[in-house]
Order: C-alpha cells, then sequence, then structure tokens
C-alpha cells in the first residue's frame, strides 16, 4: 500500500527545507553572539584581537596604572570613585554584576578593600583576579602595633614601592591578551620614568622643611609609608582602618603631642570625616595654641574623576606639595608639573 504524495512537490519541500535550516541557523548565531561578553577576544585577521579587555579596579589608584599600562587594549572600570572609603565599602547586587562581566579583575589587597575581600576570593573561582601588591616582599611592607601581624594596606603612599606593582599588572594584561603584550610593556616603561620623577620630588619637597616640623598629624593610619619613604613622623588619630573609633583618650594625647611640639598644621582627609581633627583644634586652641587645618589630603581614594588629582600622580603631587608648603618647606607653586587645581583656581 503506497502513502499517500503530499500536493506539494519535492521541489517546493527541499527550497522550504532550506529555508528553515538557514533560518535556525540564523538564529543560534545570533543567541550564541548574544551569550558571548563583548568583551571576549574577535577574531579580525590573524590573531588580532579587536575588543579590549574588560577591566575592573576597585580602586582609583589601582585603575590609573591599568589605564596607562593597558592603553586603548583596556577598558577600565573603577569599583569606588573619589571620596569613597575602600575600608568600609560593601558591594552592592550592581557592583556583584559589574564584576562578573567583567574579564579580569584588580584590587589593591593587604585587605584595603576589607569588607571586598570575600567577595573577591569567591569571584577568583570564575574570574581571574589580581591584588597587584602580591608581589611585594615582606621587607618592604610595614606591620604596625596592634594590627595583628597584618601589614598596613597603604602602599601607594611610597611612590617607589607602588611603583612594584607594576609588573603584576604587566604580566596579568599580557596573559590575558598575548598579542599586545609588547605594548603592555612598553607603556609600563614611561609610567615608570615619570614614578621615578614624582618620588624624587617627594624626597626633595619633604627634605624642605625644617626639621622640627616634620611631623605629620592625619585622620587615620594612612601615611605610614608616606612618612617612611619621604622623613616624615606620621601620627593618626584613628588606626589603619577607619573602622576604628577614636576615644577620648587618644584625643587628648594628640592635643598634648601639638602643645608640647608647638605642631602648627593638622591635616584632614578626603575619604574620612574631620571631626576628629577639628577636636584636635578645639582641644589645643583651649590650652593656648592655635593649630591649623595644613590642608585635606588624599588617602584612600584619588579627586575628582577627569582632574589631574583623579590620577595617581596628581595625587601624591598633592599631598606632597600641600604637606611640604603647610610644614614649612619650599616647593614650586604648581607641584611637580604645575598642574595642582588649588592654583590653577588662584585669581
Amino acid at each position: 500500500m503506497q502513502t499517500a504524495r503530499s500536493p506539494v512537490s519535492s521541489a517546493s519541500c527541499g527550497r522550504d527545507v532550506g529555508s528553515g535550516l538557514r533560518f535556525f541557523a540564523v538564529l543560534l548565531l545570533v543567541l550564541l553572539s548574544g551569550c558571548q561578553k563583548t568583551s571576549d577576544p574577535v577574531q579580525t585577521s590573524g590573531s588580532e584581537i579587536a575588543q579590549p579587555i574588560r577591566v575592573l579596579a576597585t580602586v582609583g589608584m589601582v585603575a590609573d596604572l591599568v589605564k596607562q599600562i593597558g592603553g586603548e587594549h583596556t577598558g577600565v572600570k573603577q569599583l569606588m570613585g573619589p571620596g569613597v572609603d575602600p575600608h568600609l565599602y560593601k558591594a552592592t547586587r550592581d557592583d556583584m554584576q559589574q564584576i562578573m562581566s567583567a574579564d579580569i579583575v584588580f584590587s589593591s589587597g593587604l585587605m584595603l578593600e576589607g569588607r571586598l575581600e570575600d567577595t573577591l576570593n569567591k569571584v577568583r573561582e570564575k574570574l581571574p583576579v589580581f591584588a597587584i601588591t602580591s608581589r611585594l616582599p615582606p621587607e618592604m611592607l610595614l606591620s604596625p602595633d596592634g594590627a595583628g601581624g597584618h601589614p598596613d594596606p597603604h602602599v601607594w603612599m611610597d611612590v617607589a614601592a607602588w611603583t612594584n606593582c607594576i609588573d603584576v599588572i604587566e604580566d596579568a594584561l599580557s596573559g590575558q591578551d598575548a598579542t599586545h603584550a609588547d605594548d603592555f610593556k612598553a607603556n609600563a616603561i614611561p609610567l615608570r620614568t615619570r614614578l621615578r620623577a614624582l618620588h624624587a620630588y617627594g624626597l626633595s619637597s619633604i627634605a624642605s622643611i625644617p626639621q622640627t616640623n616634620r611631623i605629620l598629624v592625619t585622620s587615620h593610619d594612612a601615611f605610614s609609608y608616606f612618612g617612611r619613604a619621604y622623613g616624615l613622623e606620621v601620627v593618626g588619630v584613628q588606626g589603619l582602618s577607619t573602622e576604628s573609633e577614636a576615644g577620648l583618650q587618644r584625643i587628648n594625647e594628640l592635643v598634648d603631642l601639638l602643645v608640647a611640639r608647638k605642631v602648627a598644621a593638622v591635616f584632614v582627609e578626603s575619604s574620612v570625616p574631620q571631626k576628629n581633627m577639628l577636636a584636635l583644634i578645639d582641644g589645643a586652641k583651649s590650652r593656648g595654641h592655635d593649630v591649623k587645618v595644613g590642608g585635606e589630603l588624599f588617602s584612600d581614594a584619588m579627586g575628582a574623576e577627569g582632574s589631574y588629582e583623579g590620577t595617581y600622580i596628581g595625587m601624591l603631587d598633592h599631598n606632597i606639595t600641600t604637606v611640604a608648603r603647610a610644614l614649612g618647606g619650599s616647593v614650586p607653586e604648581g607641584g611637580l608639573l604645575g598642574k595642582l587645581a588649588a592654583v590653577r583656581e588662584r585669581p
């Protein structure tokens, strides 16, 4: 018994089947391309990579180095902006989406990103995550009393020490995009040169402060590397992390120091509330000693995005110049490169 034929011709069936296959092939390509990260390497000719590496950096000091080394081959997003305290930062759902959409993540490390550290450790199971301080030798790190043997994370305050973090970034980017490894290496060379000039500026500027004035009083212990590198005695009201609170006893101890040492200026920080510093000033005044605010320093965050102070070099130039000027040193009006905002805005 023969099966009844369809009224549709075999040629017509062939066209329909062919059209259907083409439709599903196109649909499959669309679905696959939609699932692919836009930053995944796209082969255009030979081994050339068309899309930049999608990078997420936790803080500005890290993001700025990555931008300079990665250049046009990276698209860098920064998780924590100006004025944000990384010690207290907690990732939101949107932050997690940003992290998981990256190709590679860079952090400072040494528990700077305290509350974010657990999240980054979990992310390491799915994404490459690099703490740029991870290769620093133990002898380069400071471990202050009361920190439980944990290193001070504020390494960027010593420009020479921070320069050693460049290798981690260069190697990580080269591992992600070997095609442009030579470019990453080439970009790192002038960056090291600029940082050497900045370090030399720090040495000469702080050396111009009279010896008896070389005491830096700040909101929290973020400047120990700065003091070690450039020859300052550093005192912080709070500890390494701003999670610690300064008690009345600590405030009174520092008032005694200001009066006894005739300290002329203390410094507030851009990412830390000023109440403790104002308490010091009021306490010294009640005992007949006038202390001024020598300026606002950048500690755990850089300046406004797009500004000179919003770069690592600008951040340290600002700190060095502000401290030296307030404590009686001699520094150029515009800082190292004549770009400091306070100078530009003067009438």
